[in-house]
């Protein structure tokens, strides 16, 4: 019997995903879990494996259509069967709750030029805007008997998503009428949330649309900006005796699959200083903490097309050894589109290195639901002055580099941030060797 091939969830959070080309054609034989197209969503890009055996009967969605999570998008079965035989076709596989169908429609309202509306067709949303018109029944349903487009209003919930008490909020403030309402001159309606710029281009200048990634890379950082109240801090480290370490077991690391790095130094030091102060590994949703029971650190990979996070899950539970070797893998593989779904999802901290590419420091934007990043600066041989045991003070060489930390200071004061980063600082300072 012919099997359907689905769009996969990317991650937790993710909505929806775009077919970047088919590696194979129809009529094509396929083995299992042999790559057959490749996707790019707001988590990853990544290569789909075939789920069984086969043909490739039928190719439903073409390279360049975004659709949502669970849609079928192609048909594998036996030569000469018809892909009738599927039970799929290109909609959803899996429909929205009863309860959630059966919420009345929101009354048509003018849309915002930076928002689409819920009439808007779901191929020309982002993830973003998908799970804020998927709020809860009971928010579409006051949305409904107040004319109020959900996209128009700013979520204060996980992953941006529109609450009870936002909505309560945005009508309580006139949002209803002035979302409904034509303006006085017979202009458009009040536009909501980020504004596009117009850009007239000019003799000779090269126009390129922005990649699927590269724009859910924009919505986000606006989203997470607009969102978490971010304050940084940053501190000086100095890596001689990582360096020292790390020249020492390098090739022992080697001989056992692992990469040692000063990554896995800095990522041992994050863990440990995360179990010491929970708050910076917890995720906030406008009005709870949520405290979370594992570190899944995410170390952010550049990539020529973007940028993406694949995650180490349970981080705390690895001995470095292992660290190091899981940090070197999802890299690879990361770069190679070889990712699989769970590997970019339910990070809980994050490490951006922008060091690699000469920056002495900077002030990275925090990936929600999280609630801190922290981002390396380069190392290099400084000229420190050293005081000696005897008091007196020279001038001599060290390896050192700058660390920040972006936080949502509407979670974690400014005390407890640095408290954290000194503990990070005196871990990588006096680095134990018996760790190794």
């Amino acid at each position: 019997m012919a099997v359907d091939v689905i769009m996969p969830q990317m991650g937790e959070s993710v909505a929806e995903g775009t077919i970047v080309r088919w590696l194979k054609a129809v009529g094509d034989s396929v083995d299992r879990d042999e790559p057959i197209f490749e996707i790019t969503t707001d988590k990853v890009d990544a290569e789909i494996p075939a789920p069984e055996a086969g043909i490739l009967l039928e190719i439903k969605v073409q390279a360049g259509e975004t659709v949502e999570v669970d849609t079928v998008v192609a048909v594998i079965g036996a030569e000469g069967e018809s892909s009738g035989a599927s039970s799929g076709d290109a909609s959803p596989a899996s429909a929205e709750p009863a309860a959630a169908a059966a919420a009345p429609a929101a009354a048509p309202a003018p849309a915002a030029a930076s928002a689409p509306s819920s009439s808007t067709p779901k191929s020309e949303m982002s993830a973003a805007d998908l799970r804020r018109v998927r709020s809860t029944p009971v928010v579409r349903k006051i949305a409904a008997e107040h004319g109020v487009e959900i996209s128009h209003v700013a979520g204060t919930g996980l992953d941006g998503r529109v609450t009870k008490k936002d909505i309560l909020a945005f009508i309580e403030a006139g949002g209803a009428q002035a979302a409904s309402a034509p303006a006085a001159t017979g202009g458009p309606a009040v536009q909501v949330g980020v504004p596009m710029v117009s850009v007239k281009p000019r003799a000779g200048d090269r126009v390129e649309p922005m990649s699927k990634m590269r724009r859910v890379i924009s919505d986000r950082m606006i989203e997470s900006k607009h969102y978490s109240a971010h304050v940084h801090s940053c501190f000086e480290v100095d890596y001689t005796r990582v360096d020292a370490l790390r020249r020492k077991y390098k090739s022992i690391y080697a001989e056992r699959g692992g990469r040692l790095t000063f990554t896995t130094f800095l990522s041992r030091a994050t863990v440990s200083a995360l179990q010491k102060f929970p708050i910076i590994n917890s995720a906030h949703d406008g009005q709870n903490v949520v405290y979370r029971n594992d570190i899944n650190l995410g170390i952010a990979v550049a990539l020529d097309w973007g940028l993406i996070v694949p995650v180490v899950k349970q981080a705390d539970d690895l001995s470095m050894l292992a660290l190091s070797k899981q940090v070197a893998d999802l890299g690879n593989r990361a770069r190679n589109r070889k990712l699989m779904p769970d590997e970019v999802s339910g990070l809980t901290f994050s490490i951006t290195n922008p060091g690699i590419f000469g920056s002495q420091w900077g002030t990275p934007i925090i990936p929600q639901p999280t609630v801190a990043i922290l981002g390396v600066g380069t190392i290099e041989k400084r000229a420190k002055v050293i005081t000696l045991p005897d008091g007196t003070d020279t001038i001599g060489i060290k390896t050192c580099g700058y660390i920040t930390l972006g936080f949502d200071h509407r979670v974690i004061d400014g005390a407890v941030a640095d408290q954290f980063m000194s503990e990070i600082k005196r871990t990588l300072e006096n680095f134990d060797e018996s760790a190794m």
